[in-house]
C-alpha cells in the first residue's frame, strides 16, 4: 500500500460506504460484499495476523498480550529474548543519582503505554507525600511521564559542534529534566528530588460535531519548580516568571520544554527491519501532489555509526546520520540507541552505547561526587554501569515481542469501519503494509542475526515519517529535523489491546487522550481536513471507525 491512494480505488470505497453505511437504511455487508469491492486478500481490512510470522495468535485479548516473544525465534535467541525480559523488568546498577524512573517496565508497563496520574480529589497530603497543592497542581513521583528540555538551536547545517543537529542540552542540566535523584543528590528538605520539580494539572475544552454530539477533552499542562540551582518550596508549586535574568538556567526563555510519556514494546525490530527505500518512497516534503499530506524523514545522529567513525577519524568525511525511526519524533535510528538512550537517558545508568552520564560537569553532578567518594563515573573508572551481557539481551528482547493479533476481523461493523478510515484518508499517514528486509542484524559486537524479522509481510499503519499535526499537539521543541509541531506517525497495531494492558493508559505523546476518538479530536496540521471529515460522519460511522480500530 503506497501513500497515494488512486482516485478509482477511493470513489469504489466511497460508493461501498454510502452503500452499507447509512444511518437510516443501514445495509447488511458481509466478508463477501467486502470482497466484491476489494478482492484482494492481502488488503488490510481482512488482515488477522499483523506481525508475518512473528505473531503469536494465542494472546490477542490477555493482558500480557503485549508481552509475547515473537513465535519463529530459535531455541538460541529465545533464551536470549527471556534473559532480556527478567533485565527489562530488573532495577539495573547503577541508577542515578538523578533519573525518572527506575526499571524499563516502570515506563513500559506490561510493554504497553504508561499512564498519567489520577488526581485524587482535593486530597492534599498521602503518607506525608504531597499528592495535590492548594491551586491543584500534583507533584510528579514514580509516574512514566517526563520533559524532553532543549535550548534553540539556531544551526542550519549538521557537523560534530551539533552532534549532526541534535538538541542542544540545557546548560548546567542535560537534555531531559530528571525529577527524581537519590537519598543525598539534595538536601533534607528535597528527599527524593532530581533537577528539579515537576508538577502538573488538567485543563479542559469541548469539541462538539455537527450533530450536535459533544467531547470534553482533557490536555496535561507541566509545570517547573525547585531547580537545585535556585531551591524553592518543595510543597508547593510556585511559577517563576521566565525572563532574561531568571536565578536558575532552567528558567531562561530559550529552553523548550516538551512531555513524553512512555510508549509500548511491541513490533520495535520488525520496523527497524523496514528496508529505508520503502520508507523514503512514502515521503513527499514538498507535498507535490498537493494532497496537503506532507511526511518527513528525520535524519538523526546515529550513536553507532558515531562510535565507529570516530575511531577511525572520518565522521566529517563519513558523517554519522541516519533515518530516524523510533521515539515520537523519530529522533533516534534504531531500537539499541532508543533502548540503550532511554537507559541512560531516564536511568542514568551508562552502558556499553552510552557510557557517559548525561548529568556530567553540571554543578549538582559534581557536588554529589565530591560529598559521595565512593561514586564514580566513567569517566573516573573506565567501566559503564551495566556492561554488554545485561544491555545486549535487552536489546533482543525490546526487538522481538510479538505483535498480538487483530480481533473481530469477521465483524461486518469493523470491516465496514476499516473502509471508512482507508476512504476518510487515514492511510495516507497510517500507511498500512511494509515487507522486511532479507537481512537483520541486531546491536553489539557479536552482530545476532534474526532471521525471525527477515521477509516478514506486516501492518503496522504508519510511515515512518514526520508530520506537523498543528498547534494544539505542538510542544514547540524542535529534535534533529523535527520542528516543534511535528511528530512520528505512531503505528497502530496493538492500539485496541492498549487499555487492556493498563486501563488507566492514554494515548498522544503526553497521554492526554483517554479515548481513541479523543486522539483523532486532538490532530490538526496535515490532518485537520481528515478530522473534519471523520466529525462530519455519522455517529454510527464514527463509532465503527473506532470499533475498527480497537480491532487492531
Amino acid at each position: 500500500m503506497t501513500k497515494h491512494l488512486t482516485l478509482s480505488v477511493l470513489t469504489i470505497a466511497l460508493l461501498f460506504l454510502s452503500g452499507c453505511g447509512d444511518n437510516d437504511k443501514q445495509t447488511t455487508c458481509t466478508p463477501e460484499n467486502l470482497l466484491s469491492i476489494n478482492d484482494s486478500p492481502t488488503h488490510f481490512v481482512h488482515q488477522k495476523i499483523l506481525g508475518g510470522d512473528t505473531t503469536d495468535t494465542e494472546y490477542s485479548s490477555s493482558t500480557h498480550a503485549f508481552s509475547q516473544p515473537a513465535k519463529n525465534l530459535t531455541p538460541e535467541l529465545l533464551e536470549l529474548h527471556l534473559t532480556g525480559d527478567a533485565n527489562f523488568e530488573t532495577n539495573p546498577n547503577g541508577f542515578g543519582p538523578v533519573f525518572n524512573h527506575t526499571n524499563c517496565d516502570a515506563c513500559h508497563q506490561r510493554d504497553g503505554r504508561d499512564s498519567l496520574p489520577v488526581l485524587l480529589g482535593e486530597k492534599e497530603y498521602l503518607s506525608n507525600y504531597i499528592v495535590k497543592d492548594k491551586n491543584g497542581w500534583y507533584k510528579l513521583n514514580d509516574e512514566g511521564t517526563f520533559l524532553r528540555i532543549s535550548i534553540e538551536n539556531g544551526a542550519k547545517d549538521k557537523n560534530a559542534t551539533n552532534c549532526w543537529g541534535a538538541p542542544v542540552p540545557v546548560p548546567n542540566f542535560s537534555d531531559q529534566l530528571f525529577h527524581r535523584g537519590v537519598y543525598g543528590v539534595r538536601d533534607s528538605n528535597n528527599t527524593g528530588a532530581g533537577q528539579a520539580d515537576v508538577w502538573m494539572k488538567y485543563e479542559y475544552k469541548n469539541v462538539t460535531y455537527p450533530d450536535g454530539t459533544t467531547v470534553t477533552l482533557s490536555k496535561p499542562i507541566f509545570g517547573v519548580d525547585n531547580p537545585y540551582d535556585a531551591p524553592d518550596n518543595p510543597n508547593e508549586y510556585n511559577p517563576i516568571k521566565v525572563e532574561a535574568n531568571a536565578t536558575s538556567r532552567l528558567f531562561r526563555p530559550d529552553v523548550k520544554m516538551g512531555p513524553r510519556i512512555g510508549m509500548p514494546m511491541i513490533g520495535l525490530g520488525l520496523l527497524n527491519a523496514i528496508p529505508e527505500a520503502d520508507i523514503l518512497a512514502l515521503a513527499d516534503m514538498n507535498d507535490s501532489d498537493a494532497d496537503g499530506i506532507s511526511g518527513k524523514p528525520n535524519w538523526v545522529c546515529d550513536k553507532e555509526k558515531y562510535d565507529k567513525c570516530s575511531e577511525a577519524g572520518n565522521c566529517d568525511t563519513n558523517p554519522p546520520i541516519s533515518l530516524g525511526r523510533f521515539g515520537w519524533k523519530a529522533n533516534t535510528p534504531t531500537v539499541a540507541h532508543q533502548g540503550l538512550g532511554a537507559m541512560r537517558g531516564d536511568m542514568g545508568v551508562t552502558n556499553p552505547l552510552f557510557k557517559h552520564e548525561s548529568t556530567n560537569g553540571t554543578d549538582l553532578m559534581n557536588t554529589y561526587k565530591a560529598d559521595n567518594i565512593g561514586f564514580t563515573t566513567y569517566e573516573d573508572s573506565g567501566i559503564t554501569d551495566e556492561d554488554e551481557e545485561f544491555a545486549l539481551p535487552v536489546v533482543v528482547y525490546s526487538e522481538t515481542l510479538s505483535v498480538p493479533p487483530r480481533r473481530d476481523v469477521n465483524d461486518s461493523d469493523v470491516q465496514q469501519g476499516a473502509m471508512e478510515f482507508e476512504a476518510l484518508g487515514c492511510v495516507k499517514c497510517h500507511n498500512p503494509s511494509f515487507t522486511t528486509a532479507s537481512e537483520y542484524h541486531s546491536y553489539g559486537v557479536h552482530g545476532e542475526r534474526i532471521q525471525a524479522l527477515e521477509n516478514q509481510k506486516i501492518y503496522p499503519f504508519t510511515d515512518m515519517l514526520l508530520h506537523d499535526m498543528g498547534e494544539d499537539l505542538a510542544d514547540g521543541r524542535a529534535d534533529f529535523d523535527a520542528t516543534g509541531s511535528e511528530w512520528k506517525t505512531r503505528p497502530l497495531w496493538g492500539i485496541g489491546a492498549t487499555q487492556i494492558i493498563n486501563p488507566g493508559a492514554g494515548f498522544l505523546h503526553d497521554g492526554r487522550a483517554k479515548t481513541l476518538e479523543e486522539a483523532i479530536l486532538w490532530h490538526g496540521g496535515e490532518a485537520q481536513t481528515i478530522k473534519e471529515n471523520f466529525m462530519k460522519l455519522s455517529k454510527t460511522k464514527r463509532d465503527r471507525v473506532i470499533k475498527f480500530l480497537n480491532s487492531l
